[in-house]
């Protein structure tokens, strides 16, 4: 069973992906997509599977320094750049920064938003790049009103 980014923030979509995180610690994750449950009619990955690691890889640092009590994430904007197919497992990381963390949280403090870009380098089993991810995370207040 694949473990989710976080139990307060749990998609079943992507739980089903098979989606698994190879390491997730403050700001950072680093996951795999499996090419088995996500193999297109070519036996390739198939789009939507990089489409679900770009979007888990990159809000799951947020994730990881926010209280799910006070705050949440978002997805405001995502996108795929594709380079190559990938016949086996994708891997992806990012990471935030400290001062990208301190930077986030003192806009949470002052307006009850921050944001992020994560540009997400995505690559087979060999090595080689077979799709760059550009997804831009919110984290709202649960009180925020836009």
């Amino acid at each position: 069973m694949p473990e989710p980014a976080d139990p307060g923030f749990s998609v079943p979509f992507v739980n089903r992906t098979e989606m698994r995180y190879l390491a997730k610690e403050r700001g950072y994750a680093r996951a795999v997509m499996p090419l088995a449950p996500n193999a297109n009619h070519v036996d390739v990955m198939y789009m939507g599977a990089y489409t679900v690691l770009a979007e888990a890889t990159a809000a799951t640092p947020g994730i990881s320094i926010i209280d799910p009590k006070e705050h949440f994430p978002i997805v405001k904007d995502i996108a795929v750049d594709f380079h190559r197919m990938a016949a086996s497992d994708v891997t992806a990381e990012f990471r935030l920064s400290e001062e990208q963390i301190a930077e986030i949280h003192a806009d949470l403090e002052r307006k009850g938003s921050a944001g992020y870009l994560a540009e997400i380098p995505m690559l087979d089993a060999n090595g080689n790049l077979a799709a760059t991810g550009k997804v831009t995370i919110k984290l709202l207040s649960h009180n925020w009103n836009g």
